[in-house]
């Protein structure tokens, strides 16, 4: 005779098992909730460089900056004292300029990137402003010789003075004055809109060669040496590996302090222009208007050429009618600017 469990005890024995397994009762078991996907992974074939909204007008490079905001230029310390200097890895384009007697400034534009941290921040002369100017710039410093403070008190030049604005500005404890002034771009834009400063400016127009193009013309120029006076030497050695013209100075590499990078250049244009000392300071007056003679420096070539400074820029042009401006390579560009009373070959030596 056939028998049979109740259905209860049937029930019991079932639900019995599932907690043995389980480690918990059945009825308590919530729903499971699936994990949340991964976040998309953008993968770029071949390596090739991620895509991006803009094109930076300064450096021909991809950007998420919108290529109408206004540049900044900084004027920067190169003074012993005040290396190794902060942002200048992420200026768009530097001049280096002769200020009083054999020391250099650094002017920085910047547009397509933000640092954190920039300077030390020095004084600005004259002709400094005409550069700046050029790029529509906000032009950002720390008093000024007297002819450049009459200059921006008399025009409609755009202006952070640290002077009377030192909330935009600090000084560290790790350098002793003048050579400890920074700021950072945040601050700079607190103080545009504070200012109620203009904040878009018309792009630069300037000529780049694709990414992957490969300089064929010009003489083999992997070491330049630049004398801007006796006790102020820089030196800029190609890497072919970055396909940069890393910067030394008086012999020693030069680092971003904010990166601990070395210094470089994708494009080095080296002028010679009319330098004047005009005051018992030493104070200068330098030609940035040209014509003039220089070099361009590019993926270890370099080309002898005329430059001038047209619709606001510096540019070098490979004929004697500057009527055929050379472009440039993307990324970041430096023109060293040099007295041209030896000639530029006493000055520029390359090998």
């Amino acid at each position: 005779m056939q028998r049979y469990l109740p259905s209860f005890l049937v029930l019991l024995v079932t639900l019995a098992l599932l907690t043995a397994c389980t480690g918990k009762p059945v009825e308590n078991e919530p729903d499971p909730t699936p994990d949340p996907p991964p976040a998309p992974t953008v993968e770029t074939p071949g390596g090739k460089t991620p895509t991006f909204p803009y094109t930076a007008p300064l450096t021909g490079l991809g950007s998420h900056t919108s290529p109408d905001q206004r540049p900044v230029m900084v004027m920067i310390n190169n003074a012993p004292q005040a290396r190794p200097q902060s942002g200048i890895n992420q200026a768009d384009i530097v001049y280096e300029v002769l200020a009083e007697g054999e020391m250099t400034r650094f002017l920085t534009v910047f547009q397509s990137q933000k640092p954190e941290v920039i300077g030390p921040v020095r004084s600005i002369r004259s002709y400094f402003i005409e550069l700046g100017s050029g790029f529509e710039a906000v032009l950002i410093h720390s008093g000024g010789s007297p002819d450049a403070l009459a200059t921006l008190s008399r025009s409609r030049y755009s202006h952070l003075d640290e002077i009377p604005n030192g909330k935009y500005f600090w000084r560290e404890q790790f350098r002793k004055a003048p050579h400890n002034l920074y700021t950072k771009y945040e601050l700079l834009e607190q103080a545009i809109a504070d200012k109620n400063m203009r904040e878009t400016s018309e792009p630069i127009q300037l000529r780049f060669l694709p990414e992957d193009a490969v300089i064929s013309d010009g003489d083999p120029a992997t070491k330049i040496e630049i004398t801007f006076h006796s006790l102020n030497k820089a030196m800029f050695q190609y890497d072919s590996e970055e396909k940069k013209y890393l910067r030394f100075t008086n012999g020693d590499p030069h680092f971003d302090l904010a990166d601990n990078k070395q210094l470089s250049a994708t494009n080095l244009l080296v002028i010679a222009s009319r330098h004047r000392v005009v005051d018992s300071e030493g104070r200068r007056e330098v030609d940035v208007a040209g014509p003039g003679d220089g070099y361009l420096f590019q993926q270890g070539k370099v080309q002898k050429i005329k430059w001038k400074r047209s619709n606001g820029v510096i540019r070098a042009y490979k004929d004697e009618q500057l009527t055929e401006e050379l472009p440039l390579l993307p990324g970041q560009t430096w023109v060293e600017i040099v007295p041209n009373s030896q000639g530029l070959d006493q000055h520029v030596k390359y090998e």
